[in-house]
């Protein structure tokens, strides 16, 4: 399961990163900045195909680097019509391209790498919810038993996806891995605009529209790509 220190130290220092990524997601959500939460996604791809090219030395072909030159580009534009620095997003975006190099540098099974991370975080959580429930300030205690089981059924809702992309990360690309992770912010986005009522304005659409259009060039191509070409995304061993 585990063949040295080296890995477990790099799954104590992914569960550091994503709980860094989830405090900010859910602060974004808890404060009405879900579509910024989204941007936050939308900028992690480019971060994760940043690390694969720089870390892993993954290389893409040609037309891979117009898609994701041509995202970068509509992320630039959606922080030009904010008309401030993404913080929220940027947080959002490193915190969980690191956490994806981490998995794939430890090179551990999804399971086992799930309750490494998770045996890292409980004590803080448990740590975290004594002190609220000694202030009286436990979801429970101000808003009932209901949405305490709501905040319960969060763990499997979690869990479940990051067991499939502890699972991913060991078999695909971290570039290829990090342009298919556009389908998340996607998913945000509509439900900051139909669900929690955020508005974007006229610029923000064209951003969000180069970046649709550079991850359906991307996927295109790579559904096209024959095995074993020469241009195709590769991978060498990290060192």
């Amino acid at each position: 399961m585990f063949r040295s220190p080296r890995q477990v130290s790099l799954l104590v220092t992914a569960a550091v990163a994503i709980s860094l990524n989830w405090t900010t997601y859910v602060y974004s959500v808890s404060t009405g900045q879900v579509v910024e939460a989204a941007l936050g996604y939308f900028i992690n791809p480019l971060v994760t195909v940043a690390l694969g090219v720089l870390v892993l030395r993954e290389r893409l072909a040609t037309r891979q680097w117009a898609a994701v030159g041509l995202a970068a580009v509509g992320v630039l534009i959606i922080g030009i019509g904010e008309g401030a620095a993404p913080w929220i997003g940027l947080t959002l975006a490193i915190t969980f391209g690191c956490y994806g190099l981490l998995k794939k540098l430890a090179g551990v099974d999804a399971i086992p790498s799930l309750t490494v991370e998770t045996a890292v975080l409980a004590p803080l959580a448990a740590g975290v919810l004594a002190f609220l429930e000694v202030q009286g300030s436990t979801a429970i205690a101000t808003h009932g038993w209901g949405l305490g089981v709501l905040l319960a059924l969060l763990g499997p809702v979690t869990a479940v996806p990051l067991l499939a992309y502890a699972a991913a990360a060991n078999r695909l690309p971290l570039a290829l891995l990090g342009i298919i992770q556009y389908t998340t912010p996607s998913v945000i986005f509509i439900l900051g605009l139909v669900v929690f009522k955020d508005t974007v304005n006229s610029v923000e659409w064209v951003g969000f529209a180069l970046i649709w259009l550079a991850l359906a060039a991307f996927s295109w191509g790579a559904l096209r790509r024959p095995a074993n070409r020469a241009d195709e995304l590769e991978v060498a061993e990290p060192t």
